[in-house]
């Protein structure tokens, strides 16, 4: 049995770097299918691969990351014939998830974001932090292989950055609520109904629209993150996101009549506002619930430790004193 088990582990580990890789190239071939140009680059608005490659590290463990590796390479294969500069865009690409794991490992991020801290860990570490190596490396690979102009560096850094980073904070909450899934109550069907039909129609309303009533999608995602937190503010905020992004990428809209730094400034504004809001909001709402429940039991432990100390005190058979009464010495014989 010992040496079965010897012979299966390398192989459940080669299914899970393939796992691995599976999903971080479809990820990436989802998220090119909508890109915007920004100084004679083409870049992804949200690129889900970095959300997917996080969410995998923070599961499966730092072991994992070969996959992430293969999952980019074959990603770059499918966008044409790649040359030596394939290795810095590999480099970049499994640096910046890694570097986000250990950050918020380091940090004690929980995978539940069941605190306020968690959110902001996710924020300023996984994302913002993390995500800038990545964008350092893979632009610094693309400028020596003078497949990017030198003097549009920052332009393109802040762009790749950007899209990087959208896609730990909208992506990776996502995936890591699906794998921590409960069944719903039932008694809420109607409620998340109504949230879900909510959705389908203001959302492509306000994304649609030539008003700019983007805005109108925060009150809905308000709702969703009281109501259900996480697992409803999260997905409402990825599909306001992906309707967002192909807005923007067809020039439709809100963001109509734009240039392409406009509209890369309007939607990763929005973008970055809406995740900001989902999680944070949905992040202060799971702790002060936890927090009550916390009191709730506490109180309940506390109330049956006194009756058990009470039912002690005063045997069998003898009611206690009543207030203002003392039991004299011939009631104790």
């Amino acid at each position: 049995m010992v040496g079965i088990q010897e012979q299966r582990r390398p192989v459940g580990y080669a299914v899970q770097v393939l796992a691995v890789a599976t999903c971080y190239y479809a990820a990436g071939r989802l998220g090119l299918l909508r890109r915007l140009t920004v100084e004679g680059a083409v870049f992804t608005p949200v690129y889900p691969s970095t959300g997917v490659a996080l969410a995998c590290l923070l599961v499966l463990g730092l072991g994992c990351w070969p996959g992430i590796a293969l999952g980019a390479f074959f990603l770059v294969l499918s966008l044409g014939t790649p040359g030596p500069d394939v290795v810095g865009i590999l480099v970049g690409s499994s640096a910046g998830p890694v570097c986000a794991c250990l950050l918020l490992r380091r940090a004690g991020f929980r995978t539940d974001l069941g605190r306020l801290r968690d959110g902001l860990c996710l924020v300023f570490l996984g994302a913002l932090a993390a995500m800038a190596v990545s964008a350092t490396v893979d632009v610094i690979t693309l400028v020596c292989a003078g497949k990017l102009d030198a003097a549009n560096f920052w332009p393109i850094w802040l762009a790749w950055w950007v899209g990087d980073a959208m896609g730990v904070l909208l992506v990776t909450p996502v995936l890591l609520v699906l794998l921590g899934a409960r069944r719903p109550p039932l008694t809420r069907w109607k409620e998340t109904l109504a949230l879900v039909v909510g959705a389908a129609v203001l959302v492509p309303v306000a994304t649609g629209s030539t008003l700019s009533a983007l805005f109108l999608v925060y009150p809905l995602l308000i709702w969703a993150a009281l109501r259900f937190r996480l697992a409803g503010s999260m997905p409402c905020a990825l599909f306001a996101s992906v309707m967002a992004t192909i807005a923007a990428t067809d020039g439709t809209g809100a963001f109509t009549g734009l240039s392409h730094v406009e509209v890369m400034l309007k939607l990763q504004l929005f973008n970055g506002s809406l995740a900001l809001t989902a999680l944070l909001l949905s992040a202060v709402i799971t702790e002060q619930r936890n927090t009550r429940l916390s009191i709730e039991e506490a109180c309940q432990e506390l109330a049956e430790a006194l009756e058990h100390l009470s039912a002690h005190d005063h045997p069998a058979g003898r009611a206690p004193p009543r207030a203002g009464e003392t039991r004299r010495p011939e009631d104790e014989r």
